[in-house]
């Protein structure tokens, strides 16, 4: 028989009621001791006793939330309506968090939803993969043996590791310290088994990769962050040790500190309790997050719950003890904790593992984590002992989950300190679409440059290594999004004010061609859960890398260019190799190789699906068949062809043609019709960009139901969101909805943009971020013109347009020769 599951209230009271039981019969229980001394032991050990039932009954599943404690009730109610309201906001589809005070946990509680197929509720006892916070494990169980005297933190690795032989010009060796504290100088990813490495290899075959690399600065003289040299360290403990990683962690530290629930491997009970990670991307993607082991188990691999790791800040605040193991001596862990110096006296930000801070002046120890579809804050304050952990289920969305954590520890310090009233959490609004677009532009403070722009009914703030919200707090705008939250932001029509200097908007000018000597690198690479972009950006090359990290390259030679002295790759290189043409076939980034994705900018090929039913049974189908009815009244529709409005708007209908993404033709006439207010509208975009010396040139307008239809049956399911579904009938068959670029009035040739017409890829997105500044300034000029006169982009194809009246009329299926 299964155990019955608890609500968190009748849980609490029945806590609540064991507890005064155990006090109430004490005496009773221990009149047998003949001491006082023994009475008092047996005292504090049947107190403690049931306190502890209380805060871990969730281990063998009765209860998956724990209800604040009285002291903190405010904290976990302020809390709870911060968080509710945010990842609303944030679209963060699952979040756990809990707090930790001594010995107690004193709240924890999910919120959300794990898995949107069942509706199933985020708890404090559901699981994340919780990325970096995985090395503070492995440290303990490297720590466990430096205890035991089998490991020597300063000796060279190679004592432990004889065959770990990356080049190293530098007379220093690397030693297990160093490997911790992100100073071995190694790369940051293992050329297998890196973070993008979907191929699972084996620990082993991780750091034997590692030999193909060099040692980018002497050990111990700089700190570099690398994945690749911690991973190193746990191999040292499963080669000396003579079991597999993740068994060793599993026996010698998640289960002695009663992490019981967690493990570095995914198996079945970890997944039936696993939260739905998802990625983002900025051009709007949004996907399942991929669930492979990373090759650098040891660096990121582990699957935990808030509560877990509320186990792990407990032994933390214990000394090191968990019940009645020792599991790290009060000592070792204290040189964990301990701010490392190298010998030129400067003090690093770490300790062994832990990264060490301040926060309201108090010393902290803590570490994020960041992997496919979770970001996770692990945070305490010594000398306080109070701690948080907090993780949700949105890639790269670690700015909110630490400011979430951070405010917490500021909610529980005033709690501690009497502080009247709480410290105050604050959500902000989206600024309104018609403000945004008033504040869109290209600003300049001298040295650098930002661009505002309006995307999705979003205020954007696009330069540097992140794209960022901004949102409005009361009367005053703020960056507020999963990645930060500040710097405040002050506008004045010409004027950006933030960062302490002043933006003045500059002149938004076509930029130059890109040199044509990277027009064979620009480009994607890589896979579809981890895409590398190569993009030029007036007149430098840039990548995009992990989805939302932006950095300029420096080029070196004619294929090598580095990454900045900044952010995730410092000091390591980029590598094309190119093909006959002069086109790259893969790039080598960080040691990872990312091979070519598509043919890049030399694509000028018309996009082509392979339909999933042949022509005939396509037009069968759709002819048989009527379009939805609709039960509501509509203006009549009033169709005129568009070039009636302006003869300068050209035509080319591909659907009259074969040269389309079906080899089909669809139209007896190369026509384009609108309902005659929204070809009105596009007739006034026509002579505002006929002064800017462009025109624009439609591929289709107004379409009979009965070839949306088709397209419908033709499209294969994972790219039918660039089809409209004709149960719901398309704006084009409303006659609002316009597909249309742009041409040079003085030469006529077509401009080129960053994908084609009817491309089925996420070139077609509207803020995609590759290709160059020219294609992308082309798309924005077309988009705002579009804007100003009504239009609204599509979200997944920058070339299509609906007018905003378009719920006012029916779907038609008129051919055109029927159109009067």
């Amino acid at each position: 028989m299964k155990p019955k599951r608890h609500d968190k209230a009748s849980l609490s009271r029945a806590c609540n009621s064991f507890e005064n039981f155990v006090f109430s019969n004490l005496f009773q229980s221990i009149s047998w001791a003949n001491s006082v001394n023994s009475r008092t032991i047996i005292l504090k050990a049947l107190l403690l006793g049931a306190h502890l039932t209380c805060q871990t009954s969730w281990l063998d599943g009765q209860t998956p939330n724990i209800v604040p404690s009285k002291e903190y009730a405010t904290v976990a109610s302020n809390l709870s309506r911060f968080i509710e309201t945010e990842i609303r906001q944030k679209k963060i589809d699952a979040f756990s968090i809990a707090l930790i005070d001594g010995d107690q946990i004193v709240w924890a509680q999910g919120f959300g939803i794990v898995d949107a197929a069942t509706n199933k509720a985020a708890t404090a006892q559901s699981i994340y993969r919780v990325g970096s916070v995985s090395k503070l494990l492995n440290d303990v169980a490297v720590m466990q043996l430096v205890e035991q005297g089998r490991f020597v933190l300063d000796d060279d690795i190679r004592k432990l590791l004889p065959d770990f032989a990356p080049a190293n010009s530098f007379e220093e060796p690397i030693t297990l310290r160093q490997l911790m504290n992100h100073e071995s100088g190694l790369v940051r990813e293992s050329p297998v088994g890196n973070y993008f490495d979907p191929t699972g290899p084996s620990l082993a075959e991780t750091i034997d990769s590692l030999n193909k690399t060099k040692v980018l600065h002497a050990p111990g003289s700089k700190t570099k962050y690398s994945n690749a040299a911690v991973s190193v360290a746990g191999y040292a403990v499963e080669r000396v040790l003579g079991l597999p990683f993740a068994q060793v962690l599993k026996t010698n530290v998640l289960d002695p500190i009663g992490m019981v629930h967690s493990s570095f491997e995914l198996d079945e009970s970890i997944q039936a309790e696993l939260a739905t990670g998802m990625m983002w991307s900025y051009d709007g993607r949004r996907f399942e997050a991929p669930r492979f082991a990373l090759g650098t188990l040891p660096a990121g691999n582990l699957y935990s719950s808030v509560l877990d790791l509320a186990q792990f800040m407990r032994l933390i605040f214990n000394e090191g003890r968990a019940g009645n193991r020792q599991v790290l001596s009060p000592e070792i862990l204290t040189q964990m904790l301990q701010q490392q110096t190298l010998p030129d006296g400067q003090q690093r930000s770490y300790g062994i593992g832990f990264r060490l801070g301040t926060l309201e002046g108090h010393s902290t120890f803590e570490h994020g984590g960041a992997v496919y579809g979770y970001a996770t804050q692990f945070r305490g304050v010594l000398g306080k002992e109070i701690g948080v952990v907090a993780v949700a289920s949105l890639d790269v969305a670690n700015g909110f989950v630490s400011r979430v954590a951070d405010d917490a520890l500021r909610l529980m310090l005033a709690t501690k300190s009497g502080t009247d009233p709480l410290p105050q959490l604050v959500s902000t609004e989206s600024i309104d679409r018609t403000t945004a677009r008033q504040m869109a532009g290209l600003y300049s403070n001298g040295k650098n440059q930002v661009r505002l722009f309006e995307s999705g009914g979003r205020l954007m703030m696009q330069g540097g290594t992140y794209d960022n919200e901004i949102r409005r707090l009361g009367e005053r705008m703020v960056v507020d999004d999963v990645q930060a939250f500040g710097p405040f932001v002050e506008w004045s029509p010409e004027k950006l004010i933030f960062q302490d200097a002043v933006w003045s908007q500059v002149p938004d000018v076509c930029p130059k061609e890109a040199p044509p000597q990277w027009a064979g690198l620009i480009g994607e690479y890589g896979w579809d859960h981890n895409t590398l972009f190569i993009y030029e950006d007036n007149g430098q090359l840039w990548t995009l890398i992990e989805w939302v990290f932006r950095y300029p390259l420096n080029q070196v030679s004619e294929n090598v260019f580095a990454f900045p002295e900044y952010g995730l790759y410092h000091d390591e290189h980029l590598v094309f190799s190119r093909d006959g043409n002069g086109t790259a076939t893969k790039v080598v980034a960080a040691e990872v190789e990312f091979a070519r994705r598509g043919k890049g900018l030399n694509d000028s090929e018309t996009f082509k699906i392979a339909p999933l039913l042949p022509p005939d049974r396509l037009r069968e189908i759709a002819m048989g068949e009527e379009p939805p009815s609709e039960a509501r009244d509509f203006l009549a529709a009033d169709l005129v062809a568009l070039t009636s409005i302006d003869d300068t708007i050209k035509l080319d209908i591909r659907y009259a043609t074969t040269n389309n993404f079906m080899d089909m033709v669809f139209y007896n006439e190369a026509r384009a019709f609108m309902q005659r207010p929204a070809a009105n509208a596009l007739g006034e975009v026509q002579k505002r960009l006929r002064e800017k010396g462009y025109g624009l040139l439609v591929h289709d307008a107004y379409r009979p139901w009965f070839v949306t239809k088709m397209f419908w049956e033709a499209t294969p399911l994972a790219m039918r969101h660039f089809v409209a579904n004709p149960e719901n009938g398309s704006r084009h068959n409303r006659g609002c909805a316009v597909d249309l670029t742009l041409y040079d009035l003085k030469t006529d040739n077509v401009i080129r943009m960053v994908s084609g017409y009817d491309e089925f890829s996420g070139r077609a997105y509207p803020e995609y971020a590759g290709g160059t500044s020219r294609q992308r300034w082309h798309r924005r000029l077309l988009r705002t013109e579009m804007e100003s006169a009504g239009f609204d982009v599509y979200e997944f194809e920058w070339w299509h347009f609906d007018y905003p009246m378009w719920k006012n009329y029916p779907i038609l299926n008129l051919k055109f020769d029927e159109i009067e």
